[in-house]
């Protein structure tokens, strides 16, 4: 049951995504969430390290749509100076935003990924799309909404059984 909220990759931030092996394996598209995967949710605007990580992604080719549940204001005023397009109030995990964004990028599954630090929102609904997912760790936690709060709580719950199922590294490996 909880096997659809495993991410096809965990890594720490996006700065640390491996975006040599995403073009060798066919894909041209990053479909990210905002809050806590490309920044925290309190933070406004771009911070340097990430305009850079963005330049690079745009001049290695891949194209780029941001996908949050969060309101267009908070969106927009954080797209809009990257010149990145954005779809806001995504309602994810359901598949209409995520179609959206593979048609703003006019691509088709296999050749896009999906960037996030929420399985319950972010995985949960690439996998259902077919999509390639990246699971980021959160970047402020302590900043979250109540939603997330109430997916966390879901995620520590999944993260359990599968841990016990031997489908998730435990806190102890290495």
């Amino acid at each position: 049951m909880f096997e659809r909220l495993l991410p096809h990759q965990l890594v720490g931030t996006v700065f640390d995504i491996d975006l040599a092996s995403l073009a060798s394996m066919g894909v041209r598209g990053i479909i990210t969430d905002l809050d806590n995967t490309l920044v925290s949710a309190r933070t406004a605007l771009a911070t340097p390290e990430l305009i850079a990580w963005l330049d690079e992604v745009k001049s290695l080719g891949f194209k780029v749509v941001i996908l949050s549940n969060n309101n267009l204001t908070r969106v927009a005023k954080f797209a809009d100076p990257l010149g990145i397009p954005f779809i806001p109030a995504a309602r994810k995990p359901f598949n209409k935003a995520f179609r959206q964004a593979l048609s703003l990028l006019e691509l088709k599954a296999d050749q896009a990924v999906v960037v996030g630090d929420q399985m319950m929102t972010d995985v949960l609904g690439g996998r259902r799309m077919g999509l390639h997912t990246i699971l980021v760790t959160p970047i402020a936690r302590a900043e979250e909404g109540w939603g997330t709060k109430v997916n966390r709580r879901i995620e520590k719950i999944a993260l359990s059984r599968l841990t016990k199922q031997g489908l998730w590294p435990d806190k102890g490996d290495k």
